[in-house]
């Protein structure tokens, strides 16, 4: 597949803006959309000057059309995290109902390849370790964060009706936990929330007895599983993500002992439909394309702490 010129929702939120930089590396020009709910212009501003880049703030719920030739609308944006859904619960459904739709008119519209960003979240809190691709999930769709699991479900459904209809070429990516530079200090997630709070000398805030499970996986790891992805002849879903498992009380102990924190570790109930476990089953991204994680989570984490106390 040849991409000379693609698009992005989200394109200034933190994988956005890495799906950026990455896509204008490989010779591309990139235009970039985000309504800046939860994206920043910090996180693109460096990319302003390069002459194949363009940003369009706008609200993909809305309408979505862009004038010329595109091979690749990737639609990548949401809220996501669960402090996001809270907030704004509404918009996440529709970024992922009305949002998908627009992108994937205007990529029926201009003859070009789908990519779209689905999430582990569709799995919900699972009872199957670790997750396969064929698993079908354990979704509350009426808790509080149903509206992020089930606003990802319904884009992928809606992303195979339009492959089915219209033989579009369509992408579906299900990520797993991401982290690196560019997560908001206050994106609500682990990571960031440990740091932040690491580097603060603030109490770690670890929810539940801290046994809960998550696998990790460094940005550049993710980008490239995407990237492997869209350039394949696969529709997916596939899962990106790292299969090492971890609790969340080893991840805090790990960012406390890499950042030199004398800040204690405190306990706080957990959340509701908080998930148990979370890890990727990758045999078919190895298969498929060969690809698995490569940065270790230590020097991610290295790499994700300077960049927060840069930003501090």
């Amino acid at each position: 597949m040849t991409i000379k010129r693609v698009l992005i929702t989200g394109g200034a939120g933190f994988l956005g803006s890495h799906l950026c930089e990455h896509f204008l590396g490989k010779g591309c020009e990139v235009i970039a959309v985000d309504n800046l709910l939860t994206g920043s212009l910090s996180n693109i501003e460096h990319l302003f000057k390069k002459p194949r880049f363009q940003f369009i703030k706008q609200d993909v719920t809305n309408y979505l059309h862009i004038p010329g030739k595109l091979d690749l609308v990737m639609h990548f944006a949401s809220p996501a995290s669960p402090i996001d859904y809270a907030l704004w619960p509404i918009p996440t459904l529709k970024v992922g109902a009305l949002g998908t739709h627009k992108a994937l008119g205007l990529a029926k519209d201009k003859g070009a390849a789908f990519a779209l960003a689905s999430t582990s979240e569709v799995y919900g809190d699972p009872l199957v370790n670790p997750q396969p691709e064929t698993y079908w999930g354990n979704v509350n769709p009426i808790g509080p964060r149903g509206v992020y699991d089930e606003a990802k479900r319904f884009a992928e459904a809606m992303t195979m009706a339009y492959h089915r209809s219209h033989g579009m070429p369509v992408h579906i990516v299900r990520i797993f936990n991401t982290f690196g530079p560019r997560m908001r200090l206050n994106d609500g997630r682990a990571v960031p929330n440990f740091i932040t709070q690491a580097l603060k000398g603030k109490p770690i805030t670890v929810y539940g007895d801290g046994s809960q499970t998550r696998s990790l996986t460094y940005v550049t790891d993710l980008v490239d599983g995407i990237d492997r992805l869209i350039r394949s002849k696969s529709t997916g879903p596939v899962n990106i993500g790292n299969p090492r498992e971890m609790t969340l009380l080893e991840i805090a102990k790990t960012v406390k002992r890499l950042t030199r924190s004398g800040s204690k570790i405190v306990f706080k109930k957990l959340p509701v439909d908080d998930p148990k476990v979370r890890r990727p089953d990758i045999r078919l991204a190895r298969k498929l394309l060969k690809w698995e994680p490569k940065v270790p989570l230590e020097e991610g984490l290295k790499r994700t702490i300077e960049y927060f106390r840069k930003a501090l």
